[in-house]
C-alpha cells in the first residue's frame, strides 16, 4: 500500500473525521501527512503513532510499574493517557504543522471542491506538467 501510494500520479486530499493512528493513517495519506495536497481534520480528529492507551501501556510501562501500589499505577496511567489525548487532538496537530488545519465539518465540501479545481489538466501525451496550481 505504501509503495503504491508513493507512486501515485493523482492528487491526494485527506480529511480526517475521527482517528488517524499509525501506519494505517500513513497509508491512507499517500505515505505521509505531508504528501497530500492538503491534510485537514474535523475537530473530532485524533492522531497518534498507535492507539493512545496501548502507547501509554507500552511506552511508559516502567514508569507506571514504579509508581507504587495498584491505585497509584492506575492514576498514573490515566494521567498519561489524558496527556496523550491532549497531544493527539486535531488542533494540537495543526498547531505543530502536522496537518494543514482543523475545519468546521460544514466546510468539507468547499475544501474538496477547491482542491479539485486547483488540479491542472493533463498536458499533451508524453509531457509532464505540475500536478497542482497554487491556491
Amino acid at each position: 500500500m505504501f509503495v503504491t501510494a508513493a507512486s501515485l500520479q493523482i492528487p491526494v486530499m485527506t480529511v480526517v473525521l475521527r482517528k488517524g493512528y499509525g501506519l494505517g493513517a500513513m497509508g491512507m495519506t499517500a505515505g505521509s501527512f505531508h504528501a497530500p495536497m492538503f491534510n485537514i481534520s474535523w475537530p473530532t480528529g485524533e492522531f497518534g503513532g498507535m492507539g493512545l492507551e496501548g502507547f501509554v501501556r507500552l511506552g511508559f510501562r516502567n514508569e507506571i510499574a514504579g509508581a507504587g501500589d495498584e491505585a497509584a499505577q492506575q492514576a498514573m496511567y490515566e494521567k498519561l493517557v489524558a496527556a496523550q489525548y491532549e497531544k493527539g487532538k486535531a488542533l494540537s496537530m495543526a498547531v505543530s504543522l502536522e496537518i494543514d488545519g482543523v475545519i468546521d465539518p460544514a466546510e468539507t465540501r468547499s475544501w474538496i471542491v477547491r482542491g479539485l479545481k486547483s488540479v491542472k489538466k493533463p498536458g499533451p501525451a508524453g509531457r509532464r506538467r505540475p500536478m497542482i496550481d497554487t491556491w
